[in-house]
């Protein structure tokens, strides 16, 4: 699979200056925690799954989670575990190219009990996500994923989800951190990404954040954000990739925008600014909040609308002046340091400072590829929608 992978090759090149690069559930880890863009949720009880998890790989999702936890209800999870295993069976059937498949459990248990009742459909699977993850619950977890692995002879991933209470409440937040710190680095190996379940830091002081605002205007939410970034996210070798908290509104975007963009005036001679107003008008808190999840240090988002997946993956494409300027930096004569002026002539560019950012946003281009100079968000987002 590859990024913008459902759009057609005629027009990935008009759009691109270096294409998203493919990749698989057997590729590098790196290039995985990278490449997992809009992480698609949906409930493990929807009868159709299946039919869900071709529909939006064909529309341009490469990651999913299926969940057993918080958005069932606990009288479900029985049945949702039998659907699971059902959609599973299905599609393993259908030989059909699926996105990164990841299942979110409740408890330790399931995992050993779900790899086994998968059976030869568990080749379809690509790990778990680890729900309320601290040092002292996270521990069982990635002991039984470590059990699964030993039993499938596969790799599976683990995506712990950072959001408890002990974490957010200020006399715990340090020990928290430095417990789960321990544990993620006792087991690296497994550990794709780390993600921000920021409904739940808001839970815990009965708090929402309106459609105008992201989650760094909740201040409270802001400086979890920011600890965990510095203890985890590190740009050293010692960091992880941490991905964006979720965007909880939605409407049908799809819907609302695909018609007027295609049609005049929205496509005359010198509309290009109306375009992009009107695509900004439904959707500025959700840009905001991708935009300034990449200033903060995180990659990648949490999803649970297919509206949103389009909006994370264009603003995720590398643009052309930011490779420019990675590529000047990462030069192997300018090993040494020094500074530079970008060929963009609007910047200072500081070699050595400057790397670590040089070296993140080159393998965002892998992933997601390198926009032509002249292209930017609306053509991306507009070329994604389905015809």
């Amino acid at each position: 699979m590859r990024h913008f992978g459902h759009i057609a090759p005629e027009v990935r090149e008009r759009l691109f200056h270096q294409e998203p690069q493919p990749f698989g559930s057997d590729s590098a880890p790196r290039m995985l925690a990278a490449a997992l863009g809009a992480t698609l949720y949906s409930p493990a009880t929807r009868p159709c799954l299946a039919d869900d998890v071709l529909k939006q790989a064909r529309r341009g999702v490469v990651s999913m989670v299926l969940c057993l936890e918080d958005s069932i209800q606990d009288s479900e999870v029985s049945d949702a575990e039998d659907n699971l295993v059902r959609q599973f069976a299905d599609l393993s059937a259908r030989g059909a190219e699926v996105p990164l498949l990841f299942v979110r459990v409740r408890a330790p248990e399931q995992i050993t009990d779900l790899v086994h009742r998968l059976g030869p459909s568990v080749e379809l699977l690509s790990g778990f996500v680890l729900p309320k993850f601290t040092e002292e619950r996270g521990v069982p977890f990635l002991e039984a994923l470590t059990a699964a692995e030993a039993v499938t002879g596969r790799r599976l991933f683990a995506m712990p989800v950072l959001e408890s209470p002990e974490l957010l409440h200020l006399e715990t937040r340090a020990d928290t951190l430095a417990g789960i710190s321990r544990t993620v680095d006792k087991y690296r190996d497994r550990v794709l990404a780390l993600r921000l379940g920021v409904t739940d830091f808001c839970s815990a002081y009965g708090l929402r954040r309106p459609p105008d605002m992201t989650a760094y205007d909740v201040q409270i939410v802001a400086s979890v954000i920011g600890d965990v970034v510095n203890l985890l996210g590190r740009a050293d070798g010692t960091g992880f990739t941490v991905t964006g908290p979720v965007w909880e509104y939605f409407r049908h975007q799809e819907r609302m925008f695909k018609p007027q963009l295609r049609r005049s005036p929205f496509l005359e001679e010198g509309a290009e600014p109306l375009r992009e107003a009107l695509i900004r008008h439904d959707m500025d808190g959700l840009l905001r909040e991708i935009e300034l999840d990449r200033a903060n240090g995180l990659l990648g988002k949490t999803c649970i609308h297919p509206s949103h997946v389009l909006p994370v993956h264009a603003l995720s494409v590398v643009s052309h002046e930011e490779y420019s300027d990675a590529r000047d930096i990462l030069r192997p004569e300018r090993g040494g340091g020094g500074v530079l002026r970008s060929a963009y002539t609007n910047k200072m560019n500081e070699v050595k400072p400057h790397r670590a950012w040089a070296e993140r946003t080159l393998r965002r281009a892998e992933a997601f590829g390198v926009a032509r100079e002249d292209v930017g968000f609306v053509e991306l987002l507009t070329a994604g929608l389905p015809a």
